[in-house]
């Protein structure tokens, strides 16, 4: 069942600017003057936990630029800059395995970008290669190997290479099907090439079909989203992701070429997400949490109705359990007790590989009380629910002592019935599930210090 409920005026109330919180602390809280030898402590107690490992690679050449991207990418038609990059990206990755081991099963591994279709098949299999040689890759079909796919890059051999490396897990970005809001925003891709796209897929076989939806471009309309939203249930993929778009030109250049009358207004916004989720929820998916629905079939329904979703930078996930090992330019590692980033620029990424050190810019070390908020903000984010019970016997401290003044801001919550406080547990309630990046942000201690821009809630 969903339990999702729409209440304006809450929305309103509540739909300021937040974290997403793929990370607690947030990389906002990354330091430049992050030491390496954090690196190799994480990583020698990270062998020493043996915990399996998640890779995520990061692609960053783009052949056009999408005017609404605040993805770190290098646009660039000349597909040649991407066999140094990729010998580069061999350098790193040897590095890491010296670091990690390769005796530790990969249980999830990711492509990201940037456009990681940019690669040609021959580039893409030599990718995969090097990373069995370096690390041990399942095998079998229950590994959980996805990579994000710009449909107008994707090819019947690109997707059939993308089939035989290993990967069984595919992310299409669609964003909108109407022209005049693809021509606003700099990316034109048919309604036919996408869905020729997602047809070839399924009949190769991979396992999840993921497609990322934005809403709040230029020149949408209720209306207008409300058919590519039905032309995309008619296709019944596993998994959506609706994302709501931030309009911050003065942080994300390619966003200036947006006008801002062109954007549809605040009420407008709103009923078109209202719409949205109206639409999927009664055709059957199940509200996951942000941004995201599944099926109910899907592994990520199945983990949130078992307590065992979790979070990372790649958004949900059922690979908690994982170390996730990031290569890359500007890619973003997450060990147990330390988060670390990669240089941001290829030409300081190149720089630091030829002086032989990890290419790593910043990081931050988890004190004990961050470990203890990140656990509390990751029950609510993935699971809407948090016994107080759970808290206290993982970190021997009383719930309601240590989190009093906490306890005492989500009262409000409590009265306007986005959350209750009964029986020792915070249950997220129907209205308070849209908003949970608020509820989250009671217990972040790090926003109490400063009042970083972030983008708004909804």
């Amino acid at each position: 069942m969903n339990n999702i409920y729409w209440n304006e005026q809450l929305i309103r109330k509540y739909d300021l600017q937040g974290p997403r919180y793929t990370s607690y602390p947030t990389a906002m809280e990354f330091d430049t003057g992050f030491s390496l030898d954090l690196v190799a402590q994480a990583a020698k107690q990270s062998r020493l936990a043996a915990r399996p490992l998640s890779l995520y690679f990061h692609i960053p050449f783009c052949a056009m630029l999408c005017y609404y991207c605040a993805c770190n990418k290098i646009v660039t038609k000349r597909r040649e800059k991407a066999q140094p990059y990729l010998d580069l990206l061999f350098q790193e990755m040897a590095m890491q395995s010296e670091l990690f081991g390769n005796d530790r099963i990969v249980e999830q591994l990711h492509w990201g970008g940037g456009t990681p279709t940019f690669l040609s098949p021959a580039e893409m299999r030599a990718l995969m290669a090097e990373t069995n040689k370096l690390f041990r890759l399942r095998t079998d079909d229950q590994r959980d190997y996805s990579i994000e796919i710009d449909p107008r890059e994707a090819n019947p051999e690109v997707l059939q290479t993308l089939r035989e490396i290993g990967f069984n897990r595919i992310s299409l970005g669609v964003q909108d099907f109407d022209p005049k809001v693809q021509k606003a925003v700099n990316r034109v891709q048919s309604e036919e090439l996408t869905l020729s796209v997602l047809r070839q897929s399924r009949e190769l076989g991979f396992r999840s079909i993921n497609i990322d939806l934005i809403y709040g471009l230029p020149h949408q309309t209720s209306q207008s989203f409300r058919e590519t939203v039905e032309k995309i249930i008619d296709f019944a993929p596993d998994r959506l992701s609706v994302f709501n778009y931030a309009h911050l030109p003065a942080r994300f250049m390619p966003q200036k070429r947006i006008a801002d009358a062109d954007l549809p207004a605040p009420d407008e916004k709103l009923t078109i997400l209202h719409n949205t989720i109206d639409q999927l929820v009664t055709t059957g998916y199940q509200f996951i949490g942000m941004d995201h629905f599944a099926k109910p079939e899907d592994s990520l329904a199945q983990a949130q109705k078992m307590g065992r979703l979790h979070r990372n930078f790649q958004g949900y996930t059922t690979h908690g359990n994982c170390d996730l090992i990031a290569m890359g330019v500007s890619s973003i590692s997450m060990l147990d007790r330390v988060y670390y980033q990669n240089q941001y620029t290829l030409e300081t990424y190149e720089d630091v590989l030829q002086a032989n050190q990890l290419p790593v810019i910043r990081g931050v070390q988890l004190n004990d009380e961050d470990v203890l908020r990140r656990y509390v903000i990751g029950q609510l984010i993935c699971n809407f629910t948090l016994a107080f019970e759970s808290v206290e016997r993982r970190f021997a401290i009383s719930f309601t002592e240590h989190f009093q003044d906490e306890l005492t801001r989500l009262e409000g919550m409590a009265r306007d019935d986005l959350l209750s406080l009964e029986n020792n547990r915070i249950s997220v309630k129907p209205a308070g599930r849209l908003l949970i990046r608020a509820i989250c942000k009671v217990f972040d201690q790090h926003r109490l210090v400063g009042q970083q821009k972030f983008s708004k809630i909804i």
